[in-house]
């Protein structure tokens, strides 16, 4: 059993021992936690918070739990039911609420769950959010209402309309050009929330044919959820058995997009936000942002309009941070989020599907076409195992003064940067890991500085 407490939110196995998994005792510690810091934020008579789900087996019993603590708090819920992140990121500025609990563990195998929390602008609590949320949970400075002073529900069941039709509203989006060019697209829903809305954000949109796999929104996911090339053959081999021009995949959120050529190939993740971005740089050019661990082909192709790329530390919350400091007008993650300030600053599969499918059909080349126009560059993704009394922050400092003459950030762990490649070296915030990634124009350039860096991690634990 397994049960993670981080700055942005809870997460953790189902079944087991309070404080050893997502237990009902934890969530509603946990909830009760969140609700009083959203209480502190601002003074008003009623508090209000957006809840929404993704389709794993376990979430309605969680998302019952949450909304009844919430309410036993004095707040009130709008329960918008199954719905992707984005939806519930959205919804909370369009209610104007005070916050929002995404109950989604995002990739993670179904036997997982968790709350992910947002603020009253519809964004990631920050860290310093985050931490006092974890002091007040531990601390147990929460209080309940009054039977008379508790909290009201509300059911929303139409915001996936709502997100669609903002979707289509987007200058950028060119409903047109994509039923003109009668597109045939696969989607890959992972039985969960795509299911419910993909489908009728491309009949939207003008696509021709659809054709659905693992649509039905039951939580039993019919592959590993984390939309990775080993876990998409059965989309690949349904792409060129349609003869279709792409393919679509989510995680069961739907705020991750992968993309499957017509040729059954993997578009690479890394590129979902490199292509959109080169579609909304061509008409509108401006600065862009992605994390430090995110390929630089994304920079690449900011320059050829005239802006400046600009890198975050690893995580949403600090993408989206960078992006306003520097009025990005769009920026992600490599895991294919794409971030569209336009929308709303959070990721986003939606906005991702309707941008791509309007700068294919406007192209007029095929999707392996279309990939192979970027700037070719391959990452490795390596780990460390450590023990449990290793000391990563000791390791990461001895790194920076060994490799001293090519460190060009210590924001979020080690970032090396070389002539036309780059290595990121990080510790992980749940588990006694160190991430390695680098990235060069080979495949075999990318692994040699991976393996240098993991020779001198090596090294360092023997001293």
């Amino acid at each position: 059993m397994t049960l993670i407490k981080s700055i942005s939110g809870i997460r953790g196995t189902i079944g087991g021992r309070p404080g050893e998994s997502l237990s009902p005792y934890d969530v509603v510690k946990f909830t009760s936690a969140y609700a009083a810091w959203v209480m502190s934020q601002s003074e008003r008579d009623k508090y209000s918070v957006i809840i929404g789900r993704d389709a794993r087996i376990s979430g309605e019993m969680i998302s019952n739990i949450v909304s009844s603590t919430l309410r036993s708090t004095g707040i009130d819920v709008i329960d918008l039911g199954l719905a992707t992140t984005p939806t519930v990121e959205m919804a909370v500025v369009n209610e104007k609420a005070d916050g929002g609990i995404i109950l989604t563990a995002s990739h993670n195998p179904g036997n997982w769950n968790a709350l992910k929390l947002l603020n009253s602008s519809g964004e990631f609590i920050s860290e310093a959010d985050g931490m006092e949320i974890l002091r007040i949970s531990e601390a147990e400075e929460f209080l309940y209402a009054d039977v008379s002073d508790t909290g009201i529900y509300k059911y929303i069941s139409t915001y996936h309309d709502f997100h669609i039709s903002r979707v289509l509203a987007l200058q950028l989006v060119d409903v047109d050009i994509i039923s003109k060019a009668s597109l045939t697209v696969v989607i890959d829903s992972v039985n969960s929330v795509g299911g419910l809305v993909l489908p009728d954000l491309l009949r939207s949109l003008g696509v021709k044919k659809i054709v659905e796999i693992n649509s039905e929104a039951n939580g039993i996911f019919a592959h590993n959820p984390e939309p990775l090339p080993e876990n998409l053959k059965q989309i690949s081999e349904t792409v060129v058995k349609e003869n279709a021009d792409v393919g679509f995949v989510v995680d069961p959120d739907v705020d991750r997009l992968a993309i499957i050529s017509e040729n059954g190939e993997f578009f690479n993740e890394e590129y979902t936000l490199v292509a959109c971005s080169d579609y909304v740089l061509s008409s509108k050019p401006g600065n862009t942002v992605s994390n430090m661990s995110s390929t630089r082909a994304l920079r690449d192709i900011t320059e050829i309009y005239g802006g400046k790329w600009y890198s975050s530390a690893v995580g949403e919350v600090n993408v989206v941070k960078k992006m306003k400091e520097v009025d990005a007008i769009i920026g992600g993650e490599g895991n294919g989020g794409i971030i569209l300030p336009e929308l709303h600053f959070g990721r986003d599969a939606l906005v991702g599907i309707a941008l791509f499918l309007s700068h294919l059909a406007l192209s007029g080349l095929k999707c392996s076409e279309l990939r192979y126009k970027y700037p070719q560059y391959i990452i490795s993704k390596n780990r460390i195992e450590l023990s449990e009394d290793s000391d990563p922050d000791m390791i990461i400092n001895k790194l920076s003064h060994e490799f001293g003459d090519v460190v060009s950030s210590t924001e979020d762990g080690l970032l090396l940067e070389y002539t036309n490649a780059w290595v990121h070296i990080r510790k992980s915030n749940t588990e006694p890991i160190i991430r390695i990634y680098s990235e060069a124009q080979t495949r075999e350039e990318a692994e040699k500085l991976a393996e240098n860096i993991i020779k001198s991690v090596k090294n360092i634990l023997l001293t």
